[in-house]
């Protein structure tokens, strides 16, 4: 059904038992994770690379939280080359866009 999250590591990380709890989970990641990886291109243009390997070490375990795990690899490849790794950025983008869409449609899906 989704392209890049997983319903199962939703789950499986949050449990199925409390909507609200997963809820905020989602939420918390959407505002933090999710919108500072959107970022990047900022710390690019700057070349501040410790920002950038701050901010993709810190988004990898959310990623695995929402099974999105084609996106954390992204991030690890980032994180080892982060000076010759623009390109990986343009992919870490088109994939935020479609996570930002799955999870929404996630959230709407929740009783």
């Amino acid at each position: 059904m989704y392209k890049f999250i997983s319903e199962h590591s939703i789950y499986q990380y949050f449990g199925d038992d409390d909507p609200e709890m997963i809820r905020e989970m989602i939420q918390i990641i959407l505002e933090t994770n999710v919108k500072d990886l959107q970022e990047l291109d900022d710390f690019f243009d700057k070349a501040d690379f410790p920002t950038i390997k701050k901010r993709c070490h810190k988004a990898k375990p959310s990623m695995s939280y929402i099974g999105a795990l084609k996106t954390r690899k992204v991030l690890e490849d980032i994180e080892a080359d982060l000076e010759h790794s623009q390109e990986k950025n343009s992919e870490l983008k088109e994939h935020l866009g479609e996570i930002e869409k799955e999870l929404n449609q996630f959230l709407k899906a929740l009783p």
